[in-house]
């Protein structure tokens, strides 16, 4: 028998993925038959992307919001697509996107065929499209940034006051680099740094 499976992606733990839930929950999907991962749209190397698709199988359905949700990567989304709906014999409905509902495909039907490729490439660049720009205009914005004279990244940690006291024991092989952290209460990498400087 067939069954139902939604998939659901943000690119980072802090984004909401509370739409997408939402809108599984509105098509009638189990919890437990929605696979969700935080990660980027770069690739399909995603943990939960990975068990759904071993879980897929003929005639079954996946859902999916919008098309950036399976991917981001123009050629990868064709690829997959192609996978899925050729190969493995599933159904995929973009909740967004209703023509790419493949559920009503029927056999023979080129028209039909041809519309859904030509949408689904389409989209497939527009979404690969907006990841370069994003990409562009963040590396923009940091040189932008940078010649303004605005420090980028972490402010550097300031050494606690007992850090010379811990570096001469650490010196003298009295503690290890490890406990020498620990008594800053920083990082083992971070006083290996500060060691190194």
């Amino acid at each position: 028998m067939s069954k139902t499976y939604g998939y659901i992606r943000v690119s980072t733990v802090a984004q909401n993925d509370a739409r997408q839930w939402t809108a599984m929950e509105n098509f009638g999907i189990e919890r437990k038959f929605v696979f969700a991962d935080k990660q980027s749209g770069k690739d399909f190397n995603r943990p939960a992307y990975r068990r759904l698709t071993k879980k897929l199988a003929k005639g079954d359905v996946l859902v999916i919001k919008s098309l950036d949700r399976l991917g981001r990567n123009y050629y990868e989304v064709l690829n997959e697509w192609r996978f899925l709906t050729k190969q493995k014999g599933v159904a995929i409905v973009v909740l967004d996107l209703p023509i790419l509902d493949t559920r009503q495909k029927i056999s023979g039907d080129l028209t039909g065929e041809l519309i859904s490729d030509i949408v689904l490439q389409l989209f497939s660049y527009v979404a690969q499209t907006e990841r370069e720009m994003n990409r562009q205009r963040t590396l923009e914005g940091m040189a932008a940034a940078k010649a303004r004279g605005v420090k980028l990244g972490r402010k550097p940690l300031k050494r606690p006051h007992e850090y010379e006291t811990v570096k001469a024991r650490y010196e003298a092989k009295e503690i290890s680099a490890r406990k020498a952290a620990e008594l800053l209460n920083i990082s083992h990498s971070t006083f290996l740094k500060w060691m190194r400087k």
